[in-house]
């Protein structure tokens, strides 16, 4: 049974630092990326835990447009420490637009 808590304890606090130190990032197929990536990398200070340019861009300036966009990108491309890139995932794009859609 001590066992069975301290895993759970231990899973736990891995869940809870993986929430506030990482970000999944999604980047959406887009001309010069036309099949799109999700990036998982160490949190920077303006990013979510699920998180894309378009989220980042309604989030700070209340409206996506392809200028907001490539900053976004370009601060992430930058500045972020990427640990694993993934094929990009629709259902973790809408998370992070909390079900909106953008033009491409």
């Amino acid at each position: 049974m001590k066992s069975a808590t301290a895993v759970a304890i231990g899973l736990a606090l891995l869940t809870l630092l993986a929430y506030t130190q990482l970000t999944i990032f999604i980047v959406q197929p887009i001309g010069a990326l036309p099949e799109g990536k999700t990036l998982v990398m160490l949190r920077l200070n303006r990013t979510e835990f699920i998180d894309s340019a378009d989220a980042m861009c309604e989030r700070l300036q209340n409206g996506v447009s392809l200028l907001c966009r490539g900053m976004a990108m370009g601060a992430v491309a930058k500045n972020a420490t990427i640990l694993m890139r993934l094929p990009y995932s629709e259902a973790l794009y809408n998370i992070s637009t909390g079900g909106k859609s953008y033009e491409r």
